[in-house]
């Protein structure tokens, strides 16, 4: 299920909104069928924009950070889904290595860290945090900007384990998303489980192989519920061997744009939505926000900026871009104090654990919020025993997150289906 959390819906429930409502056995039902088919990723996080016509996720993030933005209140629901998790991976689990990014100077980074470490050691676990950058030769101790000591470790490599001194962990749990490639000290752990697995890293991974599988899930699910899948799903294109630097593969990108932009167009002329529609480019493996444009006419190619194209061209760790996602633009009717804001939706296992908003005070409705300038908003449960006012006598507010955490579920679910298919030890029939 759910967790009952306030977001900064206002005004009347849309008409998606409350056939999703109105649905919840049905579609709880569905998912706890695909959950006996399909095993999910240990954690992610989804980002999900509310256009109030369609609700769709934008971004799917397999070793999520941000943990830190979570409320207190939240971390009961957190331990209990990671205890889940572990029963199920390994039952007689006891030691947990945590391998954090190579940015280990980043205050907030390091605050989501000391916030997993918590969750794990409450769900029972011992829990070490081992580095592999190749700045961390020795026991480091980082002091973050509420008074709290973090000690980080360098890992060591026997044959097949990874260790750190006096600590033989069964479980290695990756929060570092291998932008830069997959380092030789992760590959080829025997009797070790790596969560997530080392395909699931952006080294491997494409944002179009994800919505491709998002593709399939839009369908099942609009097909169980009665709905366009589109209503729930970013129209999307791939594009290859761009440079932006270079100018090349830009008539290629243009067109890949101006065939989104067309089957938006079809799709808003039928529900009757006079928005000018738009496309976000994006780096097809990375993450951060970066590599990332919008667009409403594929002409403004012609005439990109040198800062644009610099932006475009270079993303986490360094890596050129060279393959870009064309996704449809989903708008955002939220904000909260003026700042335009997004749900961001938790999930340990097949469980919301939580979530929060990301807010931006210089960014528009249309525009990338997971930008610098960012801010985050963690949402709180609603208050218990609300009663609303305008409806029966005794009836409950409506859980207006439950929403955002179908979305998010489902976005959870293209990722099983994306690590199955792209599985490299997986059979071929």
């Amino acid at each position: 299920m759910v967790p009952h959390l306030v977001t900064a819906l206002t005004g009347p429930i849309s008409e998606l909104e409350q056939r999703i409502l109105e649905s919840m056995p049905a579609i709880e039902r569905w998912f706890r069928l695909e959950w006996m088919e399909h095993t999910p990723p240990f954690y992610c996080s989804v980002d999900v924009r509310n256009a109030q016509f369609k609700v769709a996720p934008v971004d799917t993030n397999l070793f999520p950070g941000g943990w830190n933005n979570l409320t207190a209140e939240m971390l009961p629901l957190a331990v209990q889904a990671t205890m889940a998790a572990i029963e199920k991976i390994c039952p007689e689990a006891r030691n947990l290595l945590l391998i954090p990014e190579n940015h280990t100077r980043n205050p907030y980074y390091l605050a989501n860290v000391a916030q997993l470490q918590r969750i794990f050691r409450a769900a029972g676990l011992n829990v070490r945090i081992g580095s592999i950058s190749p700045e961390i030769t020795e026991d480091t101790t980082v002091t973050l900007a509420n008074g709290e000591e973090l000690l980080l470790e360098p890992v060591n490599r026997t044959k097949h384990r990874l260790q750190v001194k006096q600590f033989d962990p069964c479980t290695i749990l990756l929060n570092n998303d291998l932008s830069a490639g997959t380092p030789g000290i992760l590959e080829d752990l025997h009797e070790q489980f790596l969560l997530p697995p080392l395909h699931a890293g952006w080294s491997v991974r494409r944002k179009s192989q994800h919505f491709k599988a998002y593709d399939d899930v839009a369908k099942s699910f609009g097909k169980m519920l009665g709905i366009d899948p589109w209503l729930i799903n970013p129209v999307f294109a791939q594009a290859t061997g761009v440079d932006f630097a270079q100018g090349q593969g830009i008539e290629a990108l243009q067109e890949s744009v101006n065939a989104v932009l067309a089957k938006i167009r079809r799709k808003y002329k039928e529900y009757g939505i006079t928005e000018k529609p738009y496309v976000a480019i994006k780096a097809d493996n990375g993450t951060y926000g970066m590599g990332v444009m919008m667009v409403q006419d594929a002409a403004e190619l012609d005439s990109i900026n040198r800062r644009t194209k610099n932006k475009m061209s270079v993303i986490k760790d360094g890596q050129q871009v060279s393959d870009l996602l064309i996704q449809e633009g989903v708008a955002t009717i939220e904000s909260i104090d003026g700042a335009t804001a997004e749900p961001v939706v938790y999930m340990l296992d097949r469980y919301v654990v939580g979530g929060f908003y990301r807010t931006h005070a210089s960014k528009g409705a249309e525009e990338n919020l997971n930008a610098p300038g960012a801010t985050f908003l963690p949402l709180s449960f609603e208050p218990g025993h609300v009663l609303d006012a305008k409806g029966k006598p005794g009836e409950a507010l409506p859980n207006r997150f439950y929403m955002y955490g179908v979305i998010g579920r489902l976005a959870m679910l293209a990722a099983s289906y994306e690590l199955e298919r792209t599985n490299p030890e997986a059979e071929v029939y």
